[in-house]
């Protein structure tokens, strides 16, 4: 008898690649991607998927001064009975959630990198800028749990990225965006199989694979 798949609830403001990339893998992993959410009726996402036959939802139109509600985040776990929730390209805040159980990607080394308004195009930008000074020599691609603090939640997973001399914005967005298909799924899958995890309040009790460990060290 197998052990049944845990849900997972993704959350996406874009082309939605990431998700597709994780419920292409659902099929080698402990969990099951059971909807997606979007911020807009206008993102790619959704017919991805259409597609992928995925059922999503399209939230409200959010402003800063409306921005979403623990309550709605919650209600949208609720209605989807999800165990896990994957922050996948989600530019928006996210509060009232379980900080052991939501996970974001993100783009560029943390936390130096990270904060409002650093995702997409302006990390990498912000990442070539500190190359051409000097500052850095690499990227990186990070994984970690999502606290109310944007981008503050412990980091379980740094992938490094190299910068090189030719390197534009756009070319790093290229290879970064690469490297986050690359490992996204196989790392959510360590989150849902609890070889990754920490007890949402002291990021001191976060627990890692040597292996992921071994992959922190290279980072630059």
């Amino acid at each position: 008898m197998t052990n049944k798949k845990k849900k997972l609830l993704v959350c996406n403001s874009g082309s939605g690649s990431g998700f597709e990339k994780l419920v292409l893998y659902q099929k080698h992993a402990d969990y099951e991607v059971v909807g997606l959410i979007v911020d807009r009726e206008d993102r790619y996402a959704i017919q991805r998927a259409i597609q992928l036959g995925i059922t999503y939802t399209v939230m409200r139109p959010y402003s800063k001064s409306n921005p979403y509600t623990a309550e709605e985040y919650q209600s949208l776990v609720k209605k989807y009975q999800a165990d896990f929730v994957a922050l996948s390209g989600w530019l928006k805040p996210v509060v009232g959630l379980d900080p052991r159980t939501t996970m974001n990607i993100h783009p560029g080394p943390l936390p130096a990198f990270g904060g409002p308004g650093m995702y997409g195009h302006h990390v990498h930008e912000a990442v070539i800028s500190a190359y051409k000074k000097g500052n850095i020599t690499h990227s990186a691609v990070c994984m970690h749990f999502v606290t109310e603090e944007y981008d503050k939640g412990p980091v379980f997973a740094r992938f490094p990225v190299e910068i090189l001399p030719e390197y534009t914005a756009d070319i790093l967005g290229s290879v970064v965006n690469a490297v986050e298909h690359g490992i996204q799924a196989f790392v959510t899958n360590l989150v849902v199989t609890g070889q990754i995890y920490w007890d949402g309040k002291n990021p001191e009790s976060l627990v890692l694979p040597n292996f992921i460990r071994t992959i922190h060290s290279l980072v630059v």
